[in-house]
């Protein structure tokens, strides 16, 4: 719960924020929600159009089994209550996005009802991670519901243009309690629903393409008030670090008004992310009346026929698979939870450490040499060059002492540079690490008979000299020998 600190004369006020959020979900279906019309993002305009989509008389929508089936599997995902039937309705409204004047949605028999999203510290802006006023707290869902997605208008100088290729796109609506807290509890629901949308495969959720959009409400009132304050709308986020500074932006602004004397009417902003402020875009005295009736031309669904095949699809979900990769790899739950946060990271790893010895090496590899490499590459763990069994090879060669750590560094590097594996690269350099025992015996007994005096101040309770010395067999041998085990054989003769 978030509190706006304000003096007044010599009393506090405290303002307590309330959110509640509205996220549309395209789902990942190749075709659209009463039509065969095909679904696809960058298409050029009004390509992808039918009769049925264009709302041309007579035309007769039929629904796609594979968007119901998409939004029950959902509402398992989130742990929803499934209803046993569910329609269809019409929203009524008149304008140039919906060309038949009406949506075809789900208004009193939805698909989904109740549910939560979990919420997780990784979740959370960075920034914020160390101060989460709820662990693991989970946000409830009033329900999900499925409806076809409206045309995309594009706003010129002089005219509007209409893109009808989104109209007709199976969307999932989920709208959550008003019991958000915060702009960072804001960033951390979408950021966890978007994880698990892409774990379920029900959607990319990709929100500069419009595959994920949010419209908050927002409230604040003080805290001594016991109902909830005056409920404002905002709209055209783009991104969800945009969700959280619109919300913070909001906050400020509302408190503003109430603390200038001025009174929060009931409205709908938009959000300027270039401006960083809302912007009014409509007063809103009264709920709109959408006359909703059940569509005549859809039966209704008995979601018996979907369950099975929507239960066979529940993947193993990120709360679960953090929990296993920290039982089953020995990772710490933190290096669990970055692993976790991208499922094609998530299933690199695993393939990766199957046959480690030490996963938790194989981890390290990838969080941090792995990514900085991708990173800088403007690449993908999709587009990695490295095979996650060639890493485990590398690893392995570096765990087993073949191969120093630092020499394990250049051969990384050349191994994502051209794709080779680790032995191969070993084998054309030459870089195999010295571990024979009786090798560097020798070179340890040339280097104390070079340096006395360090010798010495080991013997003599300067430790630190022992590093010098293993510097000068790493020197010796051309960066070959085993630090290691050099090190072992130093202080063992020099304590002889």
């Amino acid at each position: 719960m978030i509190f706006v600190d304000v003096v007044r004369g010599i009393q506090e006020v405290n303002y307590i924020t309330t959110i509640g959020l509205e996220v549309h979900v395209q789902l990942k279906t190749r075709s659209k929600m009463f039509c065969a019309s095909p679904v696809e993002f960058g298409a050029e305009p009004n390509t992808h159009t039918c009769p049925v989509c264009l709302g041309l008389p007579g035309a007769l929508p039929v629904m796609n089994h594979e968007a119901l089936r998409m939004t029950v599997l959902t509402g398992l995902m989130l742990g929803c209550d499934i209803a046993p039937v569910c329609k269809f309705d019409r929203k009524n409204y008149f304008y140039p996005d919906m060309p038949k004047n009406y949506q075809i949605s789900q208004y009193d028999m939805p698909l989904c009802t109740n549910g939560s999203v979990p919420l997780h510290d990784l979740a959370y802006p960075k920034d914020a991670q160390k101060n989460i006023a709820t662990p693991d707290k989970e946000v409830r869902l009033v329900r999900i519901h499925l409806e076809e997605d409206v045309a995309k208008s594009f706003h010129f100088e002089n005219s509007t243009g209409i893109d009808f290729n989104r109209a007709g796109t199976p969307l999932m609506e989920i709208v959550t309690q008003p019991e958000i807290n915060s702009p960072e509890e804001a960033f951390a629901f979408l950021t966890s629903l978007k994880q698990i949308l892409i774990y379920g495969a029900v959607s990319d959720a990709d929100m500069e393409k419009g595959q994920l959009r949010c419209d908050c409400n927002i409230s604040v009132r003080p805290d001594k008030q016991a109902g909830l304050g005056v409920k404002i709308e905002i709209k055209n986020m783009n991104s969800i670090s945009g969700v959280r500074r619109a919300l913070a932006y909001e906050i400020q602004r509302q408190v503003g008004v109430l603390e200038s004397g001025g009174k929060l009417e009931q409205e709908t902003r938009g959000w300027d992310d270039v401006a960083s402020e809302t912007f009014l875009m409509r007063t809103k005295e009264f709920a709109h009346d959408y006359r909703y009736f059940p569509d005549p031309d859809l039966v209704p669904v008995k979601t018996e026929v979907l369950l099975p095949d929507a239960r066979a699809r529940v993947p193993e979900l990120p709360k679960a698979k953090r929990a296993r990769f920290v039982e089953q790899y020995q990772v710490s739950a933190y290096d669990a939870g970055v692993l976790a946060n991208d499922l094609d990271v998530a299933r690199y790893f695993e393939a990766a450490a199957k046959g480690a010895k030490k996963p938790k090496n194989v981890a390290n590899w990838i969080l941090n040499d792995l990514q900085n490499a991708l990173s800088s590459g403007g690449k993908t763990i999709n587009d990695c060059p490295i095979s996650p069994k060639a890493l485990d090879e590398l690893i392995n060669l570096i765990d087993s002492g073949q191969i120093s750590g630092k020499q394990g560094k250049d051969v990384f590097a050349e191994m994502f540079a051209t794709g080779k594996g680790a032995a191969t690269i070993v084998k054309e350099k030459g870089i195999e690490q010295l571990s024979d025992a009786s090798a560097i015996e020798a070179l340890c007994d040339q280097v104390i008979a070079s340096n006395p005096k360090p010798a010495a101040d080991f013997k003599a309770g300067n430790l630190a000299s022992l590093n010098f010395l293993k510097g000068q067999v790493m020197k010796l041998s051309k960066g070959t020998a085993n630090p290691q085990l050099a090190g072992e054989i130093l202080e063992r003769k020099l304590k002889a």
